[in-house]
């Protein structure tokens, strides 16, 4: 009998969610380390470019669908491209100009306590309660423990926080925008083409701020960051999450979002030296536990399937 894993699924699925996380959780220090050489617009649209590109040959071999065909679909497409793709990295490079790539991750791991509210915002059939709300003021606290302590305002510190937590904010967004969109596209061809046109929208806002290549210094470092960020973190790492949405539910995989944080302080620490502050781990803590209110009912509920697969093991 095979030994199950911690998403209930077998340990093959506990398996993909750890490699998961693993792509995803180094893609913060990746972005960080490429910054030193690629300007921020620039270096994202490069990433989605090549990312898309092979997401794209995957839907033509895999999908049944390869082009979105009617308006509602490009609509989809639009809103994840500029949201999801567009915004989110923007702001993300832009930050991880002021922060390490550990604290990024510590505060993009609050997406998914913001789409609660976002949702019940937006969308009829959601409502955030009031253990809702305490767990959204966690979530926003943690952040403000991450960014206030020891900086004045205006400091590039919490400049880059700032910058960050709209990334967050545009990433969750998208996610509720998109919901009522979905009009059946496979999700590989949604997410290739909403690359692609989210890689465009990166590439002419850099062009506008002055970013072209003649700003990059091309070396193993540039381009190996380039390659991973875009072969392994972005194709891969979406590849997985195909995979696992097929085999676990959405609560189960928004918790790769909490093992990134980990993954990239324990990378940062070996490859570059560096050690988050108590004040970041205290925020993080914050940001898990008003996760944990938002999603107290599918946790317990991923807690009693892990414990009934865990004795049938």
């Amino acid at each position: 009998m095979k030994m199950k894993g911690i998403l209930g699924a077998g340990f093959e699925t506990a398996l993909l969610f750890c490699l998961l996380a693993l792509a995803w959780g180094t893609s913060f220090v990746a972005i960080e380390v490429g910054l030193h050489h690629v300007p921020p617009l620039l270096f994202a649209g490069l990433r989605y470019v090549i990312a898309g590109g092979v997401l794209l040959a995957v839907a033509l071999v895999t999908a049944d669908r390869r082009v979105p065909r009617t308006r509602d679909e490009w609509l989809h497409v639009g809103v994840v491209a500029v949201l999801v793709v567009g915004a989110y990295h923007g702001f993300l490079y832009l930050g991880e100009q002021y922060v390490p790539g550990a604290v990024a991750a510590v505060v993009i791991s609050l997406t998914p306590v913001l789409t609660a509210p976002l949702a019940g915002a937006l969308l009829p059939d959601d409502s955030l309660g009031l253990i809702e709300a305490a767990g959204l003021a966690f979530g926003v606290a943690g952040v403000a423990v991450i960014a206030l302590p020891g900086s004045n305002v205006g400091s590039t510190n919490v400049l880059g926080v700032l910058l960050v937590f709209c990334g967050a904010l545009s990433f969750a967004l998208g996610s509720v925008a998109s919901r009522p969109l979905d009009a059946g596209l496979p999700v590989q061809t949604t997410q290739a083409w909403a690359m692609l046109l989210g890689a465009g929208g990166l590439l002419l806002v850099g062009f506008l701020r002055g970013e072209s290549l003649a700003g990059v210094a091309w070396n193993a470092t540039s381009v190996g960051s380039l390659l991973y960020l875009s072969l392994v973190a972005g194709a891969g790492g979406y590849l997985l999450y195909f995979v696992l949405l097929e085999r676990a539910s959405p609560t189960e995989i928004n918790l790769v979002g909490y093992a990134e944080p980990a993954v990239a302080t324990l990378v940062s620490w070996v490859a570059l030296g560096q050690v988050v502050e108590a004040t970041t781990i205290l925020g993080f803590a914050a940001i898990l536990f008003g996760f944990a209110l938002l999603k107290r009912r599918a946790l317990l509920s991923v807690a009693r399937a892990t414990t009934r697969a865990a004795q049938g093991a």
